[in-house]
């Protein structure tokens, strides 16, 4: 009986031996003799295609005979070139390479005149390619999780950028280009090594939300109270000893924040000289009171 148990046993291993693992999506799509195009997904804004968590080393040849993708997902792969082919895909509104191991981009991303929101977060990139700023519709950017510390001079032509994310990356001063993109509402700046923040800061005067947690800033320029439009200022864990005494102006400051979703000034993990920390702690009309009357007095 053990023996024709162990019999059924090793037919049944041969079976699932002979199906093998389910192929990904595109992979099966191609083998199975189906049309590439199987895959799109036509929504009622854009045509789209996802290849999420593939286990992708290099984009599938058939994407660049694909020309009418506007929305392409290729995150969390293992992605570790992208070829000058992507140029080819003109229609792209959205791009999403986040979490792949790319070391760089290729300047054919330059030909992607449509591209609103781009998605390179942590991947591996030492630097941007100027050609980057040939997107001029580019509205969205993350660059977050990489290894760079400068960004191209030609970065200031990309006047349609609202919302910036340059975070965990390399950099020890905000690049002066920044300063040009007059539309940003936000800008994410946080766990890099910057030790201040330039006066140009004020020239981003639609800025809402900025957050440069987690550097080694050590004051807060004059100039960024002049920010009105400011809802989120995030300067936790830095090395600020005193405040601008002009602070009190951003008053679309709601609060004290703790919670890092919250809007207001987040100020906390920081080496503020007496009396403020006990200031701080009654409340943020209490700092802008103590900081317009230390103002009066001087």
């Amino acid at each position: 009986m053990g023996t024709e148990h162990s019999k059924n046993e090793r037919r049944r291993s041969m079976v699932f031996l002979r199906k093998g693992p389910k192929l990904p999506a595109w992979e099966d799509a191609l083998l199975s003799g189906k049309e590439p195009k199987s895959l799109l997904k036509r929504g009622l804004r854009y045509v789209s295609l996802s290849l999420i968590m593939k286990g992708m080393t290099s984009a599938p040849d058939f994407l660049w005979g694909l020309p009418e993708v506007q929305k392409l997902n290729l995150s969390r792969n293992q992605l570790v070139v992208i070829p000058p082919s992507l140029g080819k895909l003109d229609r792209l509104v959205v791009l999403n390479l986040g979490g792949n191991c790319l070391k760089c981009l290729p300047k054919e991303i330059g030909l992607l005149r449509n591209l609103k929101v781009l998605f390179v977060n942590m991947n591996c990139l030492t630097e941007v390619p100027a050609e980057i700023s040939l997107c001029r519709k580019l509205e969205v950017l993350s660059l977050s999780h990489n290894c760079i510390s400068q960004l191209p001079l030609s970065f200031t032509d990309l006047t349609n950028l609202r919302k910036l994310n340059l975070s965990n990356n390399r950099f020890v001063q905000i690049p002066l280009c920044i300063f040009a993109l007059r539309n940003l509402d936000f800008l994410h700046l946080g766990s890099n090594r910057l030790e201040s923040i330039a006066e140009s800061v004020q020239y981003l005067v639609n800025l809402q939300i900025f957050i440069v947690e987690n550097n080694n800033i050590r004051c807060l320029p004059r100039s960024l109270c002049f920010i009105a439009a400011l809802e989120l200022l995030n300067v936790d864990y830095n090395a600020i000893q005193t405040l601008p005494d002009d602070l009190y102006l951003l008053r679309r400051l709601p609060r004290i924040a703790w919670n890092p979703m919250d809007k207001g000034l987040h100020i906390a993990h920081n080496p503020l000289s007496r009396p403020l920390p006990e200031v701080v702690e009654g409340g943020l009309d209490v700092l802008f009171n103590y900081l317009r009357e230390k103002k009066e007095h001087n």
